[in-house]
């Protein structure tokens, strides 16, 4: 029975203490309590297959390391099926993920999936810049939480999903353990030509002023699906053009240009004279001859007569 009265006890005093009324005046000094309970529980699993180039695994890192509520897993085999991702997800306790699917050591594909229930869209990078190869003079420091910034663009119905999966994959939650209580930079996320641009930017001072850190890159969405890497297909860009197009056209413009020279040289050697050019006959007078030579001519010449 003592147990018990002492339970009941300690729950009455921490009742009280949560419903105490917090003093009208404070010290502007006084530190903010921190609180010890973490209640959006957002895990990012970020990883990708093989086959990628080497630098964007340098951005994949770099992604990572900017998400402190981010966790890694080894590279997966390009000839599993996706929905394996699911599995990887639960048994690492992750509820969100970015995967990055390289193919042909030229593209890539990042995927950004709500893992327990969906969806999940697909995008295609394309001007990726790591930090190491920009060399930006800004700095943060690392586990902060960075701020979120939008575009009014996404106020559509597709951008509006992609805006609320970007939400809650690369904003780190509140009181999350590997991060740090204050915000020092800034993700922005712009649509251009029907296109997500990503840049981050370091809160210099007070009043606003910014600069870029990295990395940068930009996102064609190809498609949003309804369930985590698959499922019916919510929504199609028809404006994504695949890059085995792009490519296969730049080389018919290549070879149209070669073809072109070619057919350039078959008619000026068909407009080319048949028979070598003879040169004017009346040049034959200025040629001379040393004199040893004329002198023997003449010689020969001479005893012929005779």
């Amino acid at each position: 029975m003592g147990g018990k009265k002492r339970h009941v006890a300690t729950l009455l005093q921490k009742r009280e203490a949560e419903s105490t009324v917090p003093p009208l005046v404070r010290d502007s000094d006084e530190p903010v309590p921190k609180k010890a309970k973490w209640i959006n529980k957002q895990r990012v699993l970020v990883f990708g297959g093989r086959g990628m180039y080497y630098r964007y695994r340098h951005l994949m890192e770099d992604i990572r390391a900017l998400m402190p509520h981010s966790k890694t897993e080894p590279k997966m085999e390009r000839r599993d099926d996706m929905r394996i991702i699911n599995e990887i997800c639960e048994s690492r306790n992750c509820n969100k993920c970015i995967y990055f699917e390289g193919r042909k050591k030229k593209d890539l594909y990042m995927w950004v999936s709500n893992v327990s229930k969906g969806p999940s869209v697909k995008f295609l990078v394309l001007n990726a810049h790591t930090m190491m190869e920009l060399k930006m003079t800004g700095n943060c420091l690392k586990a902060s939480r960075p701020l979120l910034s939008f575009d009014t663009a996404f106020e559509e119905p597709h951008w509006a999903v992609i805006k609320e999966l970007f939400v809650q994959t690369f904003g780190t939650p509140k009181q999350h353990p590997k991060s740090q209580p204050f915000f020092d930079h800034v993700f922005t996320f712009s649509i251009v030509d029907n296109k997500v641009w990503f840049r981050n930017f370091q809160i210099l001072d007070n009043d606003g002023k910014l600069t870029e850190i990295g990395p940068r890159f930009v996102l064609d969405p190809i498609k949003i699906f309804e369930d985590s890497f698959g499922g019916r297909t919510l929504w199609d860009n028809p404006h994504f053009v695949h890059p085995n197009i792009v490519r296969r056209k730049t080389k018919e413009v290549a070879g149209l240009r070669y073809r072109g020279k070619v057919m350039q040289k078959v008619s000026r050697d068909a407009r080319a004279p048949t028979q070598p050019f003879r040169g004017d006959p009346t040049n034959e007078v200025f040629q001379t001859k040393p004199p040893e030579e004329a002198v023997g001519e003449e010689k020969e010449l001479f005893f012929r007569k005779k």
